[in-house]
This record gives C-alpha cells, structure tokens and sequence, in this order.
C-alpha cells in the first residue's frame, strides 16, 4: 500500500520546523516516523496515523475527520487515524503532530527482537 507522499513531506516539515530529531521506517503498509525509538507518527495510504495520550483518546475521536485506528479488527489503544478532512489545513495537522510529540516521553517502546 503507498502512502501519500506530499502528507509525509508536510509532517517532516512540522517535525523539522520543531527541532524534533527522527527516524522514519516503512511499516504498516505505510510510514512511520520514529521519536526516540518510539512510533510517534505516521500515515498510512492518504491518512494520519497518530499515537496520542490514552487518556484523550475518546476525545480526541469527536475531532473533525478522526476515527479508531482498527487493524485487527478491535481498536489500538491511544492510536487514531485522521483522514485528509481533518488534517487539511497546516494548523490541523500541527495540532495532531503536537499530541504525538506531547505524548512520546510517556509511550512506551515496543519489545527489541533478539
């Protein structure tokens, strides 16, 4: 699955207008930008993948254009994806990048594999 390119060079901009060091990688069908070796962001197909704080998550899901983010078939607690209405603007898609960057220090890393 591709993703939408000129979403990505939009949140790299923001990531890098912040000074926020970051690693991308391919996953999820998608791409994810990685902040302190933890998934903070990402976009998959022509949507915004954000991890945010669990604790605004239902929230946040009354956002313009935000919906459960579902890849097995049951919700990802504290991930939402935000489809291109709800990021439309550069001010939107801030606002999503902020919850992820504000949330980052608490998440936790997924397991290394050996």
């Amino acid at each position: 699955m591709a993703y939408d390119e000129f979403l990505a060079d939009r949140v790299r901009r923001i990531l890098k207008q912040k000074a926020v060091s970051f690693e991308e990688k391919q996953m999820m069908g998608g791409l994810c930008f990685m902040v302190n070796d933890k998934m903070c962001v990402g976009i998959v197909a022509d949507q915004l993948m954000a991890r945010i704080d669990p604790g605004i998550y239902r929230e946040a899901l009354k956002k313009k254009g935000c919906k459960e983010m579902n890849f097995t078939g049951r919700p990802m607690k504290g991930f939402v994806f935000v489809e291109p209405d709800g990021i439309d603007t550069e001010e939107e898609l801030e606002y999503w990048t902020g919850l992820c960057l504000d949330f980052n220090p608490k998440a936790k890393s997924s397991k290394k594999k050996h």
